[in-house]
């Protein structure tokens, strides 16, 4: 009997850990989510997998890879297009206007007149 009360005390004190505070970190799963929307977002970009590790560096991969394999089968089941991505490249900046220097020389000090010998 106390074996039973044991195994039901524990099974209680283990499914109560996340009103604890103690189950999975919400910043974890938030970032988890935003890989896997980058990743979504990324096919039906029609954007490669590797184009997508590429332009997301410092993000879970398997995150990403999970969103775009999501989103690749839900567009093959539904039968939807990609939208073809493109990078813009920022427009060139506008060429600085030309300095002209001015070279301004300092008069020589006058010398002072030499005494005769005698």
């Amino acid at each position: 009997m106390s074996k039973h009360l044991l195994i039901v005390f524990t099974a209680l004190l283990l499914s109560a850990c996340d009103l604890l505070g103690l189950g999975p970190d919400p910043k974890i799963a938030q970032k988890e989510a935003e890989a896997k929307a980058i990743g979504g977002a990324c096919r039906h970009g029609l954007r490669s997998i590797e184009d997508c590790y590429t332009l997301n560096k410092g993000i879970n991969k398997a995150a990403i890879f999970d969103g775009w394999r999501e989103m690749d089968a839900y567009m093959r089941e539904n039968k939807i297009e990609g939208a073809k991505a493109e990078i813009v490249p920022p427009p060139p900046p506008a060429p600085a206007p030309a300095v002209v220097e001015e070279i301004i020389s300092e008069p020589k000090p006058k010398s002072k007149p030499k005494a005769a010998a005698h």
